[in-house]
């Protein structure tokens, strides 16, 4: 377990209650946002290491003192940035899978949901991807174990895929999901959503080169000009 000498104790909810007696709850929240968003871009910019307090206060719009009202370290801003991401991510897949049978069909789901959350939030992506070892003690553990529900949920859209199309391969299913997750999580250094096509041609190329990696080449259309899964 990572550790640190300095106990705490990281509730997601608690950055919103610690002043909702002296300010209004939507006025709050709205500053914690704008200070979460300031605080991603500073720290995907120059690292979590060389952010300082100081910087992500400027980036808010916030002085320094109003900022320590608001978060009491650097390290519960880096939790709630990578917790707040994959809790959306989560919340989001859970929706979408909703009446969503086919292995194939779920696969294309994830990708298109991971796809478009993080086009829309690039620079959580890269705080996501390379902070995580950042966090310890109960910060640590919280994220991991969230981002390990998620790694979880796609695993087990992987696996009914090969389960249902195909049981004989000999195919690592946990390098199959990671591989997916490598796909994924490096947009951030080359999708340029100005040049390169919009996040839903981008998710469905993803899903395809997945699949039919996997599953081998799609079928040959049908009368109607339509591939069926294989």
């Amino acid at each position: 377990m990572k550790t640190s000498n300095t106990e705490q104790t990281f509730d997601p909810n608690s950055a919103s209650e610690a002043a909702a007696t002296s300010e209004g709850r939507g006025t709050y929240d709205e500053r914690v946002n704008r200070i979460l968003a300031a605080a991603t871009g500073v720290i995907a910019r120059v690292g979590y290491e060389k952010a300082s307090m100081r910087q992500v206060a400027r980036a808010a719009g916030v002085s320094l003192a109003g900022l320590y009202h608001y978060f009491d370290s650097k390290e519960k801003i880096l939790f709630l940035i990578q917790f707040r991401s994959f809790n959306a991510l989560l919340t989001g897949l859970r929706e979408k899978l909703h009446h969503v049978e086919d292995p194939f069909d779920q696969l294309r789901v994830m990708v298109r949901n991971h796809t478009g959350y993080f086009v829309a939030n690039m620079a959580s992506l890269k705080v996501c991807s390379h902070e995580l070892d950042s966090l310890t003690d109960e910060a640590y553990e919280e994220t991991f174990a969230i981002r390990r529900h998620y790694y979880e949920v796609t695993r087990g859209i992987v696996d009914r895929l090969f389960d249902k199309y195909a049981p004989d391969s000999t195919l690592d299913r946990h390098v199959a999901t990671m591989s997916l997750f490598g796909a994924l999580n490096w947009l951030y250094r080359w999708y340029d959503p100005k040049r390169g096509g919009s996040p839903t041609a981008l998710a469905n190329q993803l899903a395809t080169q997945f699949l039919h990696g996997i599953l081998g080449p799609p079928p040959a259309p049908d009368a109607a000009g339509e591939s069926a899964p294989p």
